[in-house]
């Protein structure tokens, strides 16, 4: 089974590599491998609907199965806010830097115990014609902290204090991560989706 994984990032082949790797036969690539140029513009209002629109655009123009993601924040206090608008939360043009300020910002009068936030991710592969083939959601569940801290990660990583931790998800570093992470809760799901599409 060849699956097209709507990213040109190296990096996320290799970790769908690890989180897959339990299917048997399943070979991956990434959009570097095919000639055409795929530019999804993600209007939806949810993570599945902006990741179906990605893997159906893509699969029908490469003419093969493709799994697309779509993650995202959601802040209790702040109504799920900035959900699918994550990585634009500042605006147009805005960095991990300025998103996580106006996060900080926006909670500033939120008492600890009401912080309550999780990481949300959903996965969708879909044929080239567009039917669905496999859906996974997973969630990451934490709190955001009241200052940045650790070096690792990203986006909101240095602010988000995973569920049972009382270190950022930026201190803890790729391996806990990855365990933990909502990708992996997702891709985990997927894993006997997939499976059983493999299946006479």
């Amino acid at each position: 089974m060849r699956i097209l994984i709507a990213t040109m990032n190296a990096g996320k082949l290799r970790e769908y590599e690890r989180l897959l790797a339990d299917v048997p036969g399943l070979e991956l690539e990434t959009m570097a491998s095919v000639a055409e140029s795929v530019d999804v513009i993600e209007d939806c209002d949810t993570f599945v609907g902006n990741a179906k629109k990605k893997a159906t655009e893509i699969a029908a123009v490469v003419g093969m199965p493709c799994l697309a993601d779509d993650s995202g924040l959601e802040v209790d206090a702040l109504g799920g806010q900035p959900g699918v608008r994550s990585a634009r939360y500042a605006g147009q043009g805005a960095t991990d830097a300025t998103n996580n300020a106006k996060l900080l910002d926006e909670l500033r009068d939120v008492a600890d115990e009401s912080r309550t936030a999780r990481f949300h991710c959903a996965i969708v592969v879909v044929d080239s014609d567009g039917h669905e083939l496999a859906l996974a959601e997973g969630a990451c569940e934490g709190r955001i902290g009241r200052e940045p801290k650790g070096a690792h990660g990203f986006g909101y990583d240095p602010l988000f204090i995973p569920e049972g931790f009382t270190e950022t998800m930026a201190e803890l570093g790729p391996e806990t991560k990855n365990e933990i992470s909502h990708r992996a809760k997702a891709a985990a799901k997927l894993v006997p989706l997939l499976r059983r599409l493999q299946q006479p």
